[in-house]
Formats: C-alpha cells, structure tokens, sequence
C-alpha cells in the first residue's frame, strides 16, 4: 500500500489567532490532499453503509465554510453530502478552496475574538470568533480523519 507522509504541525506562534488559523488551515490542507487525484466515480462512491463518500465530505465542509464565515444560508444539512451529479471531483475540491479563500479573508480582518462572528443565515446571534474557530478546527478534524479513512479504503493511500 502507498504510504504518503504527513506534512508537519503548523508552526507556533506568539498571537492565538496565528495558532488557531494555522490550525485550521492545516486541516483543510490535508482535505484537500485527500480529495486529489481520486478518480471521479471512486471519490463519489460511498465508502461505508451511511452512503457518505469523499466528494460528499468536500462538499459538506464547503458548505459550512460558507454558512458561518459568509452568512450563506443551508436549507438541509444531510444534503451537503452529496456533491451535485454535474460537479466533477475537481469542481468540488475547486468550490473548496475558494469557499475557504473567502472565509481567510474575512478572518484576515479580526482583531478581536473575542466578538462575534458574523451571524449565520437563519439564526438570531453568533458565537464569539474565537468559538467559531475552533469550531472549524473540529468540524473540519473530524472530517479529515472520515477523509483518511475513505481514501485509503479507495486505493490504500495513508497519510496526508
């Protein structure tokens, strides 16, 4: 089995926004590197019995990206998982990474984290920026690691 290597932690840094930013930026990375140079029907092939495949991981991230750092609205939640049938893989990773150049330069703009986030279409208040933060670092851990999974279940790739 190909075994890749894991890049290296960000690097630490003296302001708490630097590590958190680091932080998330590196995850995102390695959802990405997960999602590159799968064949298409492979990356939309669910990968265990709940149906959620890699593609489907890729599109649900941006769909959080944009819901609480551009205010984008999501309707139903479960369908985030599936990426659109017209959207190839490198669409979806396309759509990724500019949800999440979007959502960098809002944050580029905080000086305080201790205010509010902007407030996500459909709710009444926002969570502190620093919540938010680390909100992401989790919600998008916790998806690299189903990303992991799934890509080495696809063609034995481990690592980042």
């Amino acid at each position: 089995m190909p075994r890749h290597h894991d890049t290296g932690l960000p690097r630490d840094v003296a302001d708490e926004k630097g590590v958190l930013t680091g932080f998330l930026g590196h995850l995102r990375g390695a959802v990405v590197a997960k999602a590159a140079g799968v064949p298409d029907p492979a990356a939309r092939e669910p990968g265990v019995p709940s149906g959620t495949s890699l593609l489907g991981l890729v599109s649900h991230l941006t769909h959080v990206e944009r819901h609480y750092f551009l205010g984008e609205a999501v309707r139903d939640w479960p369908a985030t998982f599936r990426p659109r049938e017209e959207d190839t893989a490198e669409d979806v990773v396309a759509a990724y990474r500019e949800a999440t150049a979007r959502a960098d330069a809002v944050i580029a703009t905080w000086t305080d984290l201790d205010r509010a986030a902007p407030v996500p279409a459909g709710r009444r208040s926002a969570p502190s920026r620093r919540w938010l933060l680390v909100h992401m670092i989790e919600e998008t851990g916790r998806h690299a690691g189903h990303a992991d999974i799934l890509r080495e279940r696809i063609d034995g790739r481990t690592g980042r």
